[in-house]
């Protein structure tokens, strides 16, 4: 079941980029959302996507200047009233304008007068990005408390790729949300932290058309790793059968396809990571023989196919348990492990749990209660938070991204109890 929404106020401030563009289907997504949402434009963005525009998809008036309607001191009230503001793109000209306090348009001056969380998405050159007048400017709204996004790699302006390129517009609505249901949710508190995160379904082949897989659809696993990337960790993501998600802004991908190929992965990676969070559905079982052809039916009905033995899969997170405890894993901190289970006759869910926690050695176990759409395939979820030592919290339904924002909470308060 979906969570019900309460409709806020939002304002959307759109800077002079070529990224403005993708700044319309923040609009759109955010009003279809339900909340009432006013976009602030300057005055130089307004020559790449037109004011009607931005009128048509809000459904609000757009101004740029602070003389338009005086008598409703639009440059004081649009940030008193909002709930949120995001400015999208936010390019080095406004940064550099918020961290000293400008206010000469109706956006510099909306953002003086927020008392509401303010998420800037950059989207600018490499080079601007990295410049340290930005960096200076990132780091002083930052430690103001303003959410700085980090930027996705990947094609800018022209034949230039690097990191400056704006995020896509269904993960900055996303994060928007995340900071409506929690305006706390996005500390800038991982920095200097290495995580690798695992996410999605393994397939097993049985030969070259046919596999073994599961339901694991990989969102709770990029959500987690979305916000550990912004709340400022270096994030690898080893990520199976995703088909659909979007790769997550300042992330490293790593694809990987079966069991075998994701422990060679994490036994790559593992040896430099802080934390190392496990939420791919690693397949228990795969067949022991591999056809090297595509098994034929019959044409004769009454032939049975042939029988697929199975044999166990490495246990990664165990695996990774040893090779901590063996000192193999220096920097590791923190193993994070996770349970799709049912309960039955012997047992309900956190029954299972315990005992898997037990097993695995590892210093935190998330918890679904999985079945007819719950958990997998899905994009909310819940369940449980059992730490190693003994302590179990219970994660409220909710968004993905919400239920990653807990456990990364819970990752950071293990990092502080560990020094880290």
């Amino acid at each position: 079941m979906e969570p019900k929404r309460i409709p806020k106020r939002i304002v959307v401030g759109v800077a002079g980029g070529i990224a403005a563009y993708k700044a319309a289907t923040v609009v759109r997504q955010l009003t279809e959302a339900g909340h009432s949402v006013r976009v602030i434009p300057t005055e130089s963005a307004l020559r790449f996507v037109g004011a009607a525009t931005f009128e048509a998809l809000s459904g609000n008036p757009v101004h740029t200047d602070v003389w338009t309607d005086v008598h409703e001191v639009p440059h004081v009230r649009l940030g008193q009233q909002a709930d949120l503001v995001v400015v999208a793109p936010a390019t080095a000209d406004v940064l550099a304008r918020a961290a000293t306090g400008r206010a000469d348009d109706l956006l510099t001056a909306t953002l003086l007068t927020a008392r509401c969380p303010v998420m800037f998405v950059p989207a600018m050159h490499t080079e601007m990005w990295l410049h340290p007048a930005t960096v200076d400017n990132v780091a002083t709204l930052r430690r103001r408390g303003a959410v700085v996004l980090e930027p996705a790699s990947g094609r800018l302006t022209g034949a230039d790729t690097g990191p400056g390129r704006m995020p896509e517009p269904e993960e900055i609505a996303t994060l928007a949300q995340l900071l409506l249901d929690r305006p706390d949710a996005l500390p800038h508190d991982l920095a200097g932290v290495k995580a690798v995160v695992t996410a999605g379904g393994t397939r097993e082949p049985i030969d070259p058309v046919r596999f073994i897989g599961n339901r694991s659809s990989g969102k709770q696993g990029y959500a987690v790793a979305r916000v550990m990337a912004q709340r400022g960790a270096e994030v690898t993501l080893i990520a199976g059968n995703t088909v659909g998600l979007d790769d997550p802004a300042g992330v490293h991908v790593v694809r990987i396809g079966s069991a075998a190929q994701l422990k060679d992965a994490v036994s790559k990676h593992a040896p430099e990571a802080h934390v190392l969070v496990m939420a791919a559905a690693v397949a228990d079982f795969r067949p022991a023989q591999v056809h090297t052809s595509k098994i034929k039916k019959s044409a004769d009905p009454d032939v049975a196919p042939p029988p697929i033995e199975l044999t166990r899969t490495d246990d990664v997170l165990a695996g990774a348990v040893r090779a901590r405890a063996d000192g193999q894993l220096p920097n590791m901190r923190a193993i994070v492990g996770f349970a799709a289970e049912t309960g039955d006759a012997n047992g309900d869910v956190l029954t299972y749990a315990r005992a898997k926690l037990r097993r695995k050695g590892c210093d935190l176990l998330v918890v679904n209660a999985v079945g007819e759409k719950r958990a997998f395939e899905v994009d909310t979820n819940d369940g449980w938070l059992l730490a190693a030592d003994g302590a179990e919290t219970a994660l409220e339904h909710g968004s993905k991204t919400l239920m990653a924002s807990r456990i990364v909470d819970a990752i950071v308060a293990l990092l502080q109890n560990h020094g880290g």
